[in-house]
């Protein structure tokens, strides 16, 4: 039996009219009222005709912001292209987005970009800085009624609707694992993170650790170092690090500037001399793979990370779904030469 406005009408006792504006928020409803009328339709399986929900979104002109630190990291050139295939199918609803990105993690900078998208969104899609005060800017933007869904990098306490990127403190785990297996279980390692101030990475960090304290006793951090996903920047920290620490044998490469690395290792000529874990599959990091720079890497599939982050959009602007769950996890997939392609 198709579940129609005026069935749904009829068994809460109220207009069609008013089903229709609770339906596709249209004006004020009484929140009793409003509550009765969606759950009703939930329960009868209600599903708004599409060329309605088209004409309804076009009305409303939704636009969706999105705010990256991706400049200069090769990574979200997939999280991007997940994000423009997902506006392209959604563009019959009238959906568009308000694309800005920048380098690195500068929080006063974030602040302000989105202090200027502000007035312009109906929801937000954010790769954010761990920081108080993103928090609370976040927890603004909620409070002024838009949707805002962390991408890749997650923040602690907000009122974000959900995350949608890969599970850090495994990724972490899985990098340790890996190098323990390479290396029988001995190592002087030195880390190569991103940012001091993503959680993200912080949380990869944690969990090689973990794994380290538990399994491997034989493994030593030497020396734990910084590149804001920036690959001239990675190769001079790198280059200074092994120059000073000449007993490092492994190197675990925790978030972007995979390529400044190997770079800082091939002008050292320690390219066979090292144990490289890193993670993603962008083309310079295949590269070093290819040429056994890096022995495996840890990909967290960037592309579904931006698709999947505008379909919650969606759903949520469009058909008025909030999501099922507050994580959106995609598992990390290990990658080596002989599965590279």
């Amino acid at each position: 039996m198709t579940i129609t406005i005026k069935k749904i009408a009829e068994i809460c006792g109220v207009s069609r009219g008013t089903v229709d504006r609770v339906l596709n928020d249209r004006g004020k409803v009484k929140v009793q009222t409003e509550q009765l009328v969606k759950k009703v339709a939930n329960e009868l399986g209600y599903k708004p005709n599409p060329a309605g929900r088209a004409l309804s979104a076009k009305r409303k002109k939704l636009v969706v912001g999105v705010l990256l630190v991706a400049d200069g990291n090769p990574f979200f050139d997939e999280v991007i292209r997940g994000i423009r295939v997902a506006e392209k199918e959604y563009s019959v609803y009238g959906m568009k987005i308000e694309l800005k990105t920048m380098k690195g993690y500068d929080v006063e900078k974030q602040c302000g970009i989105m202090d200027a998208m502000k007035s312009e969104i109906n929801a937000l899609i954010l790769n954010p800085i761990s920081d108080e005060k993103i928090k609370d800017k976040i927890d603004e933007l909620v409070e002024a009624g838009i949707f805002v869904v962390t991408i890749n990098n997650d923040i602690e306490n907000s009122r974000r609707a959900c995350y949608v990127g890969s599970n850090y403190f495994n990724g972490g785990e899985t990098a340790c694992g890996i190098m323990g297996l390479l290396t029988q279980g001995r190592a002087e390692v030195g880390i190569v993170t991103g940012s001091f101030k993503a959680l993200g990475h912080q949380q990869r960090v944690e969990g090689f650790k973990h794994v380290m304290k538990n399994k491997y006793p034989n493994f030593h951090i030497v020396d734990y170092v910084a590149n804001d996903d920036d690959d001239i920047l990675a190769f001079e920290v790198t280059k200074e690090m092994l120059v000073k620490h000449a007993q490092i044998n492994a190197i675990f490469i925790v978030a972007g500037g995979v390529y400044g690395v190997c770079r800082a290792v091939l002008s050292l000529g320690l390219q066979n001399k090292l144990t490289i874990i890193s993670f993603d599959s962008v083309e310079t990091t295949v590269e070093m793979l290819q040429k056994q720079i890096i022995q495996a890497t840890i990909y967290q599939h960037p592309y579904t990370q931006g698709y999947k982050s505008m379909d919650i959009v969606f759903n949520y602007l469009v058909n008025g779904l909030k999501p099922k769950k507050t994580q959106h996890i995609l598992k990390n997939e290990i990658k080596i030469l002989e599965n590279i392609n």
